[in-house]
């Protein structure tokens, strides 16, 4: 399994954006839901988001709902998590991976490096 790249971290002050990008296989990114996941420290990884296979019916965890949008496009196998008005809370290590879309856990033991998210002032 090729491990997805993830980008688009930094530092941010509250209240602020990120546009964060991960790029996949295209086999995966062809057949499977995507979704983003976070870790922070010394917490599990928790679910984020995720996004159907051609883009319908987003679903995301309490937490962000309102705050950040999924999106994903198709041709460049690429998925993306905007994330506006950031809060503390939600600093952590993100990360993609294909997603079983109805009980929103990742598909594949596989991360790739993550993108850090600080969000601090």
């Amino acid at each position: 399994q090729v491990q997805p790249v993830e980008s688009g971290g930094g530092m941010v002050q509250p209240g602020g954006s990120l546009r964060l990008s991960c790029t996949a296989s295209e086999r995966t990114f062809s057949i499977y839901a995507m979704g983003w996941f976070r870790q922070a420290p010394g917490k599990e990884r928790e679910f984020v988001a995720v996004i159907s296979r051609y883009g319908a019916i987003p679903r995301y965890t309490d937490s962000v709902q309102g705050r950040f949008t999924i999106s994903r496009d198709n041709v460049k196998n690429t998925v993306f998590l905007q994330m506006n008005n950031l809060k503390p809370e939600d600093t952590a290590v993100y990360y993609c991976n294909a997603v079983d879309y109805y009980r929103a856990n990742p598909l594949f033991n596989s991360w790739g490096q993550g993108t850090q998210v600080t969000v601090s002032s």
